[in-house]
């Protein structure tokens, strides 16, 4: 019988032997030592497991990864040094110069510019489609030299919820795979691969460390789409890799193991964005307990939000678990046990009442970060997405005058107290 995800957040990725340690041991080293060129030489043919250089591969993250990937429910995992490094390297890992994205508009801001700025320096282009885009939308943004489709189960900060589903059956009838950035969620409350998703980033920076320790990323396949089967798209995966050997990664490593042994082989090889072992034992410490505080985070985020839904001087809340959100049925399909403990909400004050509403709180405090153990808050507008225009904004679902609350682990009452009192000074 297969353990289910609570198990998976304690015992997944790491099994003692006899008298071997307990927890996750720390291989705070760069290098492995050999007996012989030979052996070190095997690996770097990528013939034989093992470990030459903590810049591509290290025992303790691989351990990490292993467990996340069972979460998620996929084949294989890496860690890498933050979430925009797993966004990146999963996007890079399959398009050139002169591939196509197809990407929901409503992403985090740091995505967004990655993907709309520094990609398109490197001659990828994006095509941004509504979040609530129909099938035909959705098709019509396609083009001969899309290589994949990217979105989060729920955006950060706007809340939309994505019809992962609608997203999966338009990019698999083009021929290309599903990427599904899955931080807000976690694997405890979505699993995007159960839903069609094929490659799923996380900012591990977020809930799965949850107490703002470390930062980092993580990368699972889920092993399921077929690279040969469209070969002319996937030259990286499908023809031989002459800075590797002359490896063909789909032959070698089939369709469980090609996309992150590529990614390892090549885009961590040569950015380096690697998480050190120390951030990896910390953040595997967070995942012991993620089952047990996604649904605190979730009951606490739903009474912020049920408690602003009724304040006269919010404009708009948004949280996707709140009856009536425009996402509610979304939720209800894909986030059943609950959604995130986010909330955004607009206070009919504007941007200047935001900013009043901020400086009052005493609880929440003002930071550029997210699901923690402690309740903090931001204007995204002004901080996290300024570099957007306000056309882009209104894309993204960002008004000028947001807020982006991150419900933490203290007692919900005491939140709305001093929500409360804030409010009465904005």
């Amino acid at each position: 019988m297969a353990p289910r995800i609570e198990t998976k957040c304690v015992q997944a990725g790491y099994t003692p032997k006899n008298g071997e340690p307990r927890q996750i041991p720390i291989i705070q080293s760069t290098t492995f030592k050999y007996a012989t060129s030979e052996d070190m030489g095997k690996l770097f043919d990528l013939e034989a497991e093992g470990y030459f250089y903590s810049r591509l591969q290290n025992p303790t993250n691989d351990l990490v990864a292993a467990k996340i990937a069972s979460l998620e429910g996929g084949t294989a995992g890496m860690l890498t040094s933050s979430g925009m490094a797993a966004n990146f390297f999963a996007l890079f890992n399959l398009c050139s110069a002169g591939d196509h994205v197809v990407s929901s508009s409503s992403i985090y801001g740091g995505t967004f510019n990655l993907l709309s700025v520094t990609m398109a320096r490197m001659g990828i282009q994006t095509t941004f489609v509504d979040p609530d885009a129909t099938r035909e939308e959705l098709d019509a943004a396609f083009r001969p030299n899309t290589k994949c489709v990217f979105g989060e189960t729920i955006a950060n900060p706007a809340l939309t919820v994505l019809d992962i589903e609608l997203f999966s059956q338009a990019a698999h009838d083009h021929g290309v795979p599903l990427i599904i950035d899955n931080t807000f969620a976690t694997p405890v409350n979505c699993r995007p691969g159960e839903w069609g998703a094929d490659i799923v980033p996380h900012s591990t920076t977020k809930y799965m460390d949850g107490h703002g320790a470390a930062l980092g990323g993580a990368i699972v396949d889920m092993g399921r789409f077929d690279w040969m089967a469209h070969a002319d798209k996937y030259p990286g995966l499908c023809t031989p890799d002459e800075s590797y050997h002359g490896i063909v990664y789909a032959e070698r490593f089939g369709n469980g193991g090609a996309f992150i042994t590529k990614c390892t082989a090549q885009l961590m090889r040569d950015f380096g964005s690697a998480q050190s072992p120390q951030s990896a034992f910390i953040l595997n410490l967070g995942l012991e307990s993620l089952h047990v505080r996604m649904p605190r985070h979730c009951e606490n985020g739903l009474a912020v939000a049920e408690f602003l839904n009724a304040h006269p001087k919010i404009a708009r809340v948004s949280y996707p678990s709140l009856p009536g959100d425009k996402y509610y049925p979304m939720a209800q399909k894909y986030l059943p046990n609950g959604s995130c403990g986010v909330v955004s909400f607009e206070l009919k004050g504007g941007r200047a009442a935001a900013e009043r509403f901020m400086k009052a709180l005493k609880l929440a405090a003002i930071e550029t970060h997210v699901a923690d153990a402690r309740t903090c808050c931001l204007c995204p507008a002004a901080s996290t997405h300024r570099q957007m225009t306000d056309e882009q904004l209104a894309a993204a679902g960002v008004p000028a005058g947001m807020v982006r609350m991150s419900c933490g682990l203290e007692s919900k009452i005491d939140l709305i107290e001093d929500i409360a009192q804030a409010l009465e000074q904005a």
